[in-house]
Protein backbone atom coordinates (compact mmCIF):
# COMPACT_ATOMS: atom_id res chain seq x y z
CA UNK A 1 0.00 0.00 0.00
CA UNK A 2 1.38 3.18 -1.22
CA UNK A 3 1.46 5.71 1.93
CA UNK A 4 -0.67 8.87 0.87
CA UNK A 5 -0.22 12.75 2.23
CA UNK A 6 -1.86 13.84 5.27
CA UNK A 7 -3.02 17.78 5.50
CA UNK A 8 -0.91 19.51 8.14
CA UNK A 9 -2.29 20.12 11.54
CA UNK A 10 -2.17 23.38 13.03
CA UNK A 11 0.20 21.95 15.73
CA UNK A 12 2.36 20.58 12.58
CA UNK A 13 2.62 24.09 11.35
CA UNK A 14 3.77 25.23 14.84
CA UNK A 15 6.58 22.14 14.80
CA UNK A 16 7.87 23.30 11.08
CA UNK A 17 8.29 26.89 12.43
CA UNK A 18 10.25 25.65 15.42
CA UNK A 19 12.18 23.11 12.91
CA UNK A 20 13.10 26.31 10.77
CA UNK A 21 13.99 28.56 13.94
CA UNK A 22 16.68 25.98 15.31
CA UNK A 23 17.89 25.17 11.91
CA UNK A 24 18.52 28.52 11.32
CA UNK A 25 20.18 28.24 15.27
CA UNK A 26 21.89 25.30 14.71
CA UNK A 27 24.09 27.53 11.79
CA UNK A 28 24.87 30.40 13.67
CA UNK A 29 25.69 28.43 16.57
CA UNK A 30 28.40 26.14 14.31
CA UNK A 31 29.71 29.52 12.57
CA UNK A 32 30.08 30.62 16.05
CA UNK A 33 31.73 27.30 17.09
CA UNK A 34 34.34 27.57 13.99
CA UNK A 35 35.12 31.02 14.44
CA UNK A 36 35.75 31.62 17.98
CA UNK A 37 38.28 28.75 17.57
CA UNK A 38 39.78 29.89 14.83
CA UNK A 39 40.54 32.78 16.76
CA UNK A 40 43.71 33.44 19.18
CA UNK A 41 43.83 35.40 22.16
CA UNK A 42 47.15 37.64 20.28
CA UNK A 43 44.16 37.77 17.45
CA UNK A 44 41.48 39.47 19.51
CA UNK A 45 44.16 41.43 21.48
CA UNK A 46 44.75 42.98 17.70
CA UNK A 47 41.27 43.24 16.36
CA UNK A 48 40.99 45.27 19.61
CA UNK A 49 44.02 47.33 18.86
CA UNK A 50 42.66 48.47 15.69
CA UNK A 51 39.69 49.05 17.19
CA UNK A 52 36.78 47.06 15.49
CA UNK A 53 33.51 46.73 16.74
CA UNK A 54 32.95 44.12 19.32
CA UNK A 55 36.28 43.17 19.17
CA UNK A 56 35.97 43.69 22.95
CA UNK A 57 33.53 41.36 23.79
CA UNK A 58 35.26 38.54 21.40
CA UNK A 59 38.54 39.16 23.27
CA UNK A 60 36.39 38.15 26.55
CA UNK A 61 34.81 35.27 24.96
CA UNK A 62 38.85 33.58 24.05
CA UNK A 63 40.45 34.60 27.09
CA UNK A 64 37.44 32.41 28.96
CA UNK A 65 37.32 29.62 26.22
CA UNK A 66 37.50 26.85 28.44
CA UNK A 67 33.73 28.14 29.77
CA UNK A 68 32.50 28.92 26.44
CA UNK A 69 33.19 26.04 24.02
CA UNK A 70 31.29 23.74 26.31
CA UNK A 71 27.95 26.36 26.82
CA UNK A 72 28.24 26.41 22.85
CA UNK A 73 28.56 22.92 21.65
CA UNK A 74 25.86 22.02 24.30
CA UNK A 75 23.63 24.61 22.79
CA UNK A 76 24.35 22.94 19.33
CA UNK A 77 23.84 19.76 19.64
CA UNK A 78 20.46 20.33 21.64
CA UNK A 79 19.11 22.66 18.85
CA UNK A 80 20.43 19.82 16.30
CA UNK A 81 18.82 16.95 17.83
CA UNK A 82 15.78 18.76 18.41
CA UNK A 83 15.24 19.80 15.24
CA UNK A 84 15.64 16.10 13.68
CA UNK A 85 13.15 15.23 16.34
CA UNK A 86 10.58 17.51 15.48
CA UNK A 87 11.37 16.64 11.86
CA UNK A 88 10.66 12.98 12.30
CA UNK A 89 7.05 13.71 13.92
CA UNK A 90 5.95 16.19 11.43
CA UNK A 91 7.26 13.57 8.35
CA UNK A 92 5.20 10.75 10.36
CA UNK A 93 2.27 12.64 10.38
CA UNK A 94 2.39 13.78 7.41
CA UNK A 95 3.87 11.01 5.19
CA UNK A 96 2.86 7.88 7.64
CA UNK A 97 5.74 5.07 6.62
CA UNK A 98 7.55 6.88 3.97
CA UNK A 99 7.81 9.91 6.57
CA UNK A 100 11.19 8.27 8.60
CA UNK A 101 12.90 8.44 4.53
CA UNK A 102 11.75 11.36 4.08
CA UNK A 103 12.65 12.59 7.51
CA UNK A 104 16.68 11.23 7.08
CA UNK A 105 16.72 12.50 3.73
CA UNK A 106 15.88 16.15 5.20
CA UNK A 107 18.15 15.52 8.24
CA UNK A 108 21.41 14.60 6.15
CA UNK A 109 20.60 17.23 3.56
CA UNK A 110 19.38 20.40 4.84
CA UNK A 111 20.58 20.64 8.30
CA UNK A 112 23.90 18.76 7.63
CA UNK A 113 24.48 21.73 4.50
CA UNK A 114 22.56 24.12 5.61
CA UNK A 115 22.92 24.60 9.51
CA UNK A 116 26.66 23.01 9.63
CA UNK A 117 29.12 22.18 6.67
CA UNK A 118 27.83 25.70 5.19
CA UNK A 119 28.07 28.36 7.88
CA UNK A 120 31.06 26.36 9.16
CA UNK A 121 32.79 26.69 6.05
CA UNK A 122 31.97 30.48 5.71
CA UNK A 123 33.69 30.78 9.67
CA UNK A 124 36.87 29.14 7.76
CA UNK A 125 36.86 31.84 5.53
CA UNK A 126 36.05 34.92 7.30
CA UNK A 127 36.82 33.94 10.92
CA UNK A 128 37.60 37.41 12.31
CA UNK A 129 34.37 38.74 10.66
CA UNK A 130 32.38 35.54 11.91
CA UNK A 131 33.50 35.84 15.56
CA UNK A 132 33.15 39.32 15.79
CA UNK A 133 29.40 39.03 14.37
CA UNK A 134 28.67 36.16 16.68
CA UNK A 135 30.02 37.48 19.86
CA UNK A 136 27.69 39.51 21.13
CA UNK A 137 25.01 36.75 21.30
CA UNK A 138 27.42 34.27 22.34
CA UNK A 139 27.71 36.33 25.75
CA UNK A 140 24.77 36.29 25.79
CA UNK A 141 24.17 32.53 25.74
CA UNK A 142 27.03 31.60 28.09
CA UNK A 143 25.68 34.66 30.77
CA UNK A 144 22.36 32.63 30.59
CA UNK A 145 22.55 30.71 34.04
CA UNK A 146 20.83 27.94 33.48
CA UNK A 147 22.41 26.47 30.08
CA UNK A 148 25.57 26.86 32.21
CA UNK A 149 24.31 24.87 35.00
CA UNK A 150 23.44 22.17 32.76
CA UNK A 151 26.78 22.26 30.48
CA UNK A 152 28.80 21.71 34.16
CA UNK A 153 26.78 19.19 35.56
CA UNK A 154 27.17 17.18 32.20
CA UNK A 155 30.76 17.79 32.31
CA UNK A 156 30.98 16.59 35.49
CA UNK A 157 29.24 13.13 34.60
CA UNK A 158 31.55 13.11 31.40
CA UNK A 159 34.91 13.79 34.01
CA UNK A 160 33.17 11.06 35.97
CA UNK A 161 33.82 8.66 33.19
CA UNK A 162 36.90 10.27 31.74
CA UNK A 163 38.68 11.23 34.51
CA UNK A 164 41.15 13.99 33.82
CA UNK A 165 42.27 18.02 33.86
CA UNK A 166 39.58 18.58 31.42
CA UNK A 167 40.10 21.50 28.31
CA UNK A 168 41.17 23.66 30.66
CA UNK A 169 44.93 21.97 31.51
CA UNK A 170 44.82 20.66 27.55
CA UNK A 171 48.01 21.23 24.93
CA UNK A 172 46.37 23.91 22.68
CA UNK A 173 48.78 24.30 20.48
CA UNK A 174 52.20 22.02 19.95
CA UNK A 175 55.88 23.47 18.82
CA UNK A 176 54.81 22.34 15.35
CA UNK A 177 51.44 24.43 15.38
CA UNK A 178 53.83 27.55 16.36
CA UNK A 179 56.05 26.89 13.71
CA UNK A 180 53.44 26.83 11.15
CA UNK A 181 51.35 30.01 12.30
CA UNK A 182 54.63 31.73 12.49
CA UNK A 183 55.47 30.45 8.71
CA UNK A 184 51.73 31.91 7.94
CA UNK A 185 52.33 34.88 9.10
CA UNK A 186 55.63 35.51 7.79
CA UNK A 187 53.97 34.25 4.21
CA UNK A 188 51.20 36.99 5.17
CA UNK A 189 53.59 39.71 6.17
CA UNK A 190 51.80 39.95 9.12
CA UNK A 191 56.08 39.77 10.71
CA UNK A 192 59.08 39.96 9.76
CA UNK A 193 60.86 37.26 8.66
CA UNK A 194 63.52 37.82 11.09
CA UNK A 195 60.84 37.73 13.87
CA UNK A 196 59.94 34.79 11.96
CA UNK A 197 63.02 32.99 12.81
CA UNK A 198 63.50 34.05 15.91
CA UNK A 199 60.39 32.36 16.99
CA UNK A 200 62.10 29.28 15.52
CA UNK A 201 64.85 29.75 18.00
CA UNK A 202 62.56 30.21 21.31
CA UNK A 203 60.67 27.24 20.18
CA UNK A 204 64.07 25.14 19.58
CA UNK A 205 65.96 26.85 23.11
CA UNK A 206 64.22 24.55 25.28
CA UNK A 207 65.14 21.24 23.25
CA UNK A 208 69.02 22.23 23.11
CA UNK A 209 71.54 21.00 24.97
CA UNK A 210 74.73 22.48 26.41
CA UNK A 211 76.68 19.71 23.76
CA UNK A 212 75.06 21.13 20.65
CA UNK A 213 76.10 25.07 21.17
CA UNK A 214 79.50 24.26 23.12
CA UNK A 215 82.99 24.94 21.93
CA UNK A 216 84.54 21.44 21.19
CA UNK A 217 87.56 20.67 23.46
CA UNK A 218 89.85 20.73 20.42
CA UNK A 219 88.83 24.40 19.78
CA UNK A 220 89.58 25.79 23.42
CA UNK A 221 91.82 27.94 23.96
CA UNK A 222 93.44 27.19 27.72
CA UNK A 223 96.76 27.51 29.59
CA UNK A 224 98.89 25.88 32.54
CA UNK A 225 98.36 27.48 35.77
CA UNK A 226 102.46 27.59 36.17
CA UNK A 227 102.37 30.00 33.27
CA UNK A 228 103.82 33.32 33.76
CA UNK A 229 101.18 35.78 33.82
CA UNK A 230 103.18 38.04 31.13
CA UNK A 231 103.26 35.03 29.17
CA UNK A 232 99.67 35.00 29.42
CA UNK A 233 98.70 38.17 28.58
CA UNK A 234 100.24 37.68 25.05
CA UNK A 235 98.28 34.78 24.67
CA UNK A 236 94.85 35.89 25.68
CA UNK A 237 94.78 39.55 24.02
CA UNK A 238 95.99 38.42 20.49
CA UNK A 239 93.24 35.56 21.17
CA UNK A 240 90.33 38.35 21.75
CA UNK A 241 88.81 36.55 24.87
CA UNK A 242 88.07 38.19 28.41
CA UNK A 243 88.68 34.80 30.03
CA UNK A 244 90.12 31.34 29.32
CA UNK A 245 90.48 28.01 31.19
CA UNK A 246 93.43 27.24 33.10
CA UNK A 247 94.62 23.74 33.71
CA UNK A 248 96.68 21.51 36.38
CA UNK A 249 97.64 18.12 35.34
CA UNK A 250 96.27 18.39 31.83
CA UNK A 251 93.20 19.54 29.86
CA UNK A 252 90.71 16.97 31.64
CA UNK A 253 92.08 18.63 35.14
CA UNK A 254 91.19 22.34 34.33
CA UNK A 255 91.50 23.72 37.77
CA UNK A 256 89.98 27.60 37.20
CA UNK A 257 89.01 30.76 34.72
CA UNK A 258 91.61 33.30 34.18
CA UNK A 259 89.88 36.94 33.92
CA UNK A 260 92.02 39.47 31.45
CA UNK A 261 91.17 42.44 33.61
CA UNK A 262 92.69 40.50 36.81
CA UNK A 263 95.97 39.82 34.74
CA UNK A 264 96.46 43.17 33.56
CA UNK A 265 95.87 44.26 36.78
CA UNK A 266 98.63 42.01 38.02
CA UNK A 267 100.84 43.16 35.41
CA UNK A 268 100.45 46.90 36.29
CA UNK A 269 101.45 45.81 40.15
CA UNK A 270 104.66 44.13 38.78
CA UNK A 271 103.13 40.83 39.26
CA UNK A 272 103.95 40.11 35.76
CA UNK A 273 106.22 37.06 36.40
CA UNK A 274 103.86 35.35 38.67
CA UNK A 275 102.03 32.11 38.14
CA UNK A 276 98.79 33.01 36.34
CA UNK A 277 97.11 30.38 39.00
CA UNK A 278 97.37 33.22 41.66
CA UNK A 279 94.49 35.49 40.11
CA UNK A 280 92.08 32.88 38.49
CA UNK A 281 89.20 32.16 39.88
CA UNK A 282 87.49 28.95 40.49
CA UNK A 283 85.43 27.20 37.32
CA UNK A 284 82.00 26.78 37.16
CA UNK A 285 81.06 22.89 35.62
CA UNK A 286 78.05 21.92 33.46
CA UNK A 287 77.15 18.46 32.01
CA UNK A 288 77.05 18.42 28.22
CA UNK A 289 73.29 17.10 28.35
CA UNK A 290 72.51 19.98 30.24
CA UNK A 291 69.33 22.24 28.43
CA UNK A 292 70.58 25.76 27.51
CA UNK A 293 67.72 26.98 29.52
CA UNK A 294 68.72 25.56 32.66
CA UNK A 295 72.24 26.89 32.17
CA UNK A 296 71.08 30.77 31.51
CA UNK A 297 69.09 30.68 34.56
CA UNK A 298 72.36 29.34 36.23
CA UNK A 299 74.25 32.21 34.78
CA UNK A 300 71.77 34.74 35.08
CA UNK A 301 71.83 33.72 39.32
CA UNK A 302 75.34 33.11 39.28
CA UNK A 303 76.36 35.68 37.94
CA UNK A 304 78.97 33.71 35.48
CA UNK A 305 79.55 34.10 32.16
CA UNK A 306 81.76 30.49 31.03
CA UNK A 307 81.16 27.07 32.30
CA UNK A 308 83.25 24.04 31.60
CA UNK A 309 81.68 21.18 29.87
CA UNK A 310 82.09 17.47 31.09
CA UNK A 311 81.12 14.49 29.40
CA UNK A 312 79.66 11.06 31.34
CA UNK A 313 83.41 10.47 32.67
CA UNK A 314 84.01 13.76 34.44
CA UNK A 315 86.55 14.47 31.20
CA UNK A 316 86.34 17.83 29.55
CA UNK A 317 84.25 18.20 26.32
CA UNK A 318 84.55 22.04 25.46
CA UNK A 319 83.31 24.87 27.10
CA UNK A 320 80.39 27.67 26.85
CA UNK A 321 79.63 30.81 27.41
CA UNK A 322 77.22 33.39 27.49
CA UNK A 323 77.26 34.49 24.51
CA UNK A 324 77.31 30.91 23.17
CA UNK A 325 73.51 30.80 24.45
CA UNK A 326 72.31 33.86 23.10
CA UNK A 327 73.60 33.03 19.61
CA UNK A 328 71.19 30.67 19.76
CA UNK A 329 68.51 32.76 20.15
CA UNK A 330 69.55 35.92 18.34
CA UNK A 331 72.07 34.12 15.70
CA UNK A 332 75.63 34.65 15.72
CA UNK A 333 77.22 37.89 17.00
CA UNK A 334 80.45 38.69 15.23
CA UNK A 335 82.72 41.24 17.39
CA UNK A 336 85.97 43.70 16.30
CA UNK A 337 87.66 40.51 17.42
CA UNK A 338 86.08 37.87 15.37
CA UNK A 339 87.68 36.15 12.34
CA UNK A 340 84.35 35.73 10.62
CA UNK A 341 83.99 32.84 8.72
CA UNK A 342 81.32 31.88 5.70
CA UNK A 343 79.38 29.06 7.27
CA UNK A 344 77.60 28.42 3.96
CA UNK A 345 78.23 28.75 0.50
CA UNK A 346 75.97 28.24 -2.70
CA UNK A 347 78.08 26.98 -5.48
CA UNK A 348 76.40 27.37 -8.94
CA UNK A 349 76.08 23.91 -9.18
CA UNK A 350 73.31 24.08 -6.70
CA UNK A 351 75.63 22.03 -4.23
CA UNK A 352 76.41 23.75 -0.87
CA UNK A 353 79.44 23.97 1.08
CA UNK A 354 79.24 24.34 5.01
CA UNK A 355 81.41 24.39 7.57
CA UNK A 356 81.39 20.71 9.48
CA UNK A 357 80.20 22.11 13.06
CA UNK A 358 76.93 23.13 11.59
CA UNK A 359 74.14 21.13 13.17
CA UNK A 360 72.54 18.29 11.14
CA UNK A 361 68.46 20.29 11.76
CA UNK A 362 70.39 24.01 10.19
CA UNK A 363 71.19 22.06 7.27
CA UNK A 364 68.23 20.29 6.93
CA UNK A 365 66.25 24.03 7.38
CA UNK A 366 68.44 25.46 4.88
CA UNK A 367 67.79 22.33 2.19
CA UNK A 368 63.89 22.71 3.19
CA UNK A 369 63.05 23.75 -0.08
CA UNK A 370 64.37 20.56 -1.96
CA UNK A 371 61.65 18.18 -2.60
CA UNK A 372 63.92 15.13 -0.61
CA UNK A 373 64.63 13.66 2.45
CA UNK A 374 66.09 14.93 5.77
CA UNK A 375 69.37 14.15 6.54
CA UNK A 376 68.98 11.87 9.46
CA UNK A 377 69.74 12.88 12.87
CA UNK A 378 70.73 10.75 15.90
CA UNK A 379 72.07 11.19 19.67
CA UNK A 380 74.89 9.86 17.98
CA UNK A 381 75.86 12.72 16.52
CA UNK A 382 74.86 16.71 16.30
CA UNK A 383 76.64 18.25 12.98
CA UNK A 384 77.12 17.61 9.72
CA UNK A 385 80.83 16.51 10.18
CA UNK A 386 79.96 14.10 12.59
CA UNK A 387 77.11 12.24 10.74
CA UNK A 388 79.84 11.95 7.53
CA UNK A 389 82.74 10.50 9.98
CA UNK A 390 79.66 7.82 11.11
CA UNK A 391 79.14 6.57 7.67
CA UNK A 392 82.13 6.57 6.54
CA UNK A 393 83.85 4.96 9.89
CA UNK A 394 86.85 6.43 9.15
CA UNK A 395 88.82 9.43 9.45
CA UNK A 396 88.36 10.93 5.61
CA UNK A 397 90.43 12.58 2.90
CA UNK A 398 89.72 15.18 1.51
CA UNK A 399 87.48 14.96 -1.72
CA UNK A 400 86.19 11.19 0.08
CA UNK A 401 82.66 11.34 0.05
CA UNK A 402 79.07 9.25 1.62
CA UNK A 403 75.63 9.09 0.30
CA UNK A 404 72.41 9.42 2.46
CA UNK A 405 69.30 9.50 2.25
CA UNK A 406 69.26 11.18 -1.21
CA UNK A 407 72.29 13.14 -0.69
CA UNK A 408 76.27 12.83 -0.90
CA UNK A 409 78.44 14.53 1.78
CA UNK A 410 82.02 15.51 0.47
CA UNK A 411 84.85 16.38 3.00
CA UNK A 412 85.61 19.54 1.45
CA UNK A 413 88.60 20.29 3.89
CA UNK A 414 90.60 18.08 6.36
CA UNK A 415 92.68 19.62 9.05
CA UNK A 416 94.84 16.84 10.97
CA UNK A 417 92.12 14.42 11.74
CA UNK A 418 89.12 17.18 11.56
CA UNK A 419 86.19 18.01 9.01
CA UNK A 420 86.46 20.99 8.63
CA UNK A 421 83.95 22.01 5.47
CA UNK A 422 81.52 19.54 3.58
CA UNK A 423 79.87 19.51 0.29
CA UNK A 424 76.30 18.61 0.21
CA UNK A 425 74.67 17.90 -2.78
CA UNK A 426 70.94 16.32 -3.54
CA UNK A 427 70.87 13.06 -5.69
CA UNK A 428 67.40 13.57 -7.56
CA UNK A 429 67.62 9.97 -8.93
CA UNK A 430 68.85 8.59 -5.57
CA UNK A 431 66.74 6.28 -3.35
CA UNK A 432 65.81 7.77 0.06
CA UNK A 433 67.28 5.80 2.81
CA UNK A 434 70.37 4.59 0.81
CA UNK A 435 74.03 4.67 2.46
CA UNK A 436 77.36 4.00 0.63
CA UNK A 437 80.96 5.59 1.08
CA UNK A 438 83.41 5.89 -2.09
CA UNK A 439 85.58 8.19 -3.75
CA UNK A 440 84.40 10.90 -6.23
Amino acid sequence: MIATAHHLSSTDIVLIVVVVVLVAVTGFLAMSETAITRVSKVKAMTLVEEQRRRAKTLLRLVEHIDRVLPVILFALELCTLVAATLVGVVAAHAFGGLGVLIATVFEVVVIFVVAELAPKTWAVQHPDQAALIASPLIRLLVAFKPIGWVTRALIRITNALLPGKGIKAGPYTSDQMLRAIADEAAEEDVIEHEERTLIHSIIDFGDTVVREVMVPRPDMVAVESYARISDVIDIVIPAGFSRIPVYSQGIDDVSGIVYVKDLMQAEREGRGEGQVSEVMRDPRFTPESKRVSELMREMQAGKFHMAIVVDEFGGTAGLVTLEDLIEELVGEITDEYDIEETPTEKLDDGTFVVNARMPVDEVNELLEHVEQADLPESEDWDTVGGLLYSLLGHVPSEGECAEVDGHRLTAELVQGRRIGRVRIAVLPSAVAGSTGTGEP
